[in-house]
C-alpha cells in the first residue's frame, strides 16, 4: 500500500483492534512518516456520534484555542475579515470567537451547531474567486481526514491560511497500547501525522508551514518572525490585551438573530 500523502512505499506498522471489534492492519510511510489504517470500512459506524464521547477536552481545548488564536490573528492578520471554522462541531469555538469579536462562521458536514445558530457558512460570504477568508481554522480535524491533500485543497478554495491542531507522531511507531491519540475507541482517526508529513504536504501545495504553540499554520503568504516570536511568548495578560481592543459581538449578534 502506498501513503496516501505522499505515495511512497509503506510498511506495516502494526496489527489491532479498532471499535473493540475489527482487526486493523495500520501502515506507516518510509518516506514522510504517516502512519494510517488500511481502507476504513468502519467509518459510517464510527460516525454515528460525531463527537466521540472519549474526547473530554473539548470544552478546554477550545477556550484555550481561542485565546491562543485571539492573539495570533490580532498581530498576524487581518482582524476586523472574515474567519471560518471548518468542521466546527457544536459550533463552541465560533460563539467563543465571536464573543471576543472576530467574525467566525460555522461549517460541518456532520455535526449539528448548536451554539453557533445564524453564523453557518454560506456561500453568500464569498463573492468571488478573490474574496476567501481570512483563515480557516481546523482543530482536530486532520487526523479525520481519509485524503488528506484532496480535503485540504478544498480548504484552500475558500482561503489562503489553515491554522490546525493535530497531535504530531512522538516517536517512530508509538506503542498502540500507550499512544492514546490513535483513538482505536472511536475509530475516527486515520491520518495520523509526523512534521515531516506536514511539511510534505506543505511543500506539495505550495505553502509555508509554520508552528506555533500547539498550532500548525499553513499558508501561502510568509508570517513575520517577529510577529510569530510574540505568539510563541503568548501569555494570559497578552490575550487580556487582545481582548480589551476587540468589541465583542455578543450584543451585536443577538440583535442581528432577534430581527431575523
Amino acid at each position: 500500500m502506498n501513503c496516501k500523502v505522499c505515495k511512497s512505499e509503506t510498511k506495516v506498522a502494526f496489527n489491532t483492534k479498532v471499535l473493540k471489534k475489527y482487526d486493523v492492519t495500520y501502515f506507516k510511510c518510509n518516506s514522510c512518516g504517516l502512519i494510517f489504517p488500511e481502507t476504513p470500512y468502519w467509518l459510517d459506524e464510527a460516525y454515528e456520534r460525531a463527537i466521540n464521547k472519549s474526547d473530554t477536552g473539548l470544552l478546554d481545548r477550545n477556550i484555550q484555542f481561542s485565546k491562543i488564536l485571539s492573539v495570533l490573528i490580532f498581530f498576524n492578520f487581518n482582524k476586523n475579515a472574515k474567519f471560518l471554522d471548518y468542521a466546527g462541531g457544536y459550533g463552541i469555538f465560533t460563539r467563543l470567537m465571536r464573543d471576543i469579536g472576530f467574525d467566525f462562521y460555522w461549517h460541518d458536514l456532520y455535526t449539528k451547531n448548536i451554539f453557533a445558530i445564524g453564523f453557518e457558512y454560506n456561500r453568500d460570504l464569498i463573492l468571488d474567486s478573490k474574496s476567501k477568508f481570512e483563515l480557516i481554522t481546523a482543530f482536530e480535524v486532520f487526523e479525520h481526514l481519509e485524503n488528506p491533500l484532496e480535503e485540504i485543497s478544498k480548504m484552500l478554495n475558500l482561503t489562503d491560511t489553515i491554522i490546525f491542531s493535530t497531535q504530531l507522531i512522538p516517536f517512530e511507531i508509538p506503542d498502540p497500547n500507550n499512544w492514546w491519540y490513535y483513538g482505536f475507541d472511536h475509530g475516527q482517526h486515520v491520518s495520523l501525522y509526523s512534521r515531516k508529513a506536514i511539511s510534505f504536504i506543505a511543500r506539495q501545495l505550495n505553502l509555508k508551514y509554520y508552528s506555533v504553540n500547539g498550532m500548525h499554520i499553513l499558508s501561502k503568504h510568509r508570517m513575520s518572525k517577529s510577529k510569530i516570536i510574540i505568539n510563541k511568548l503568548f501569555k494570559v495578560g497578552l490575550f487580556s490585551f487582545v481582548k480589551k481592543q476587540m468589541e465583542s459581538r455578543i450584543q451585536s449578534d443577538f440583535k442581528s438573530i432577534k430581527s431575523q
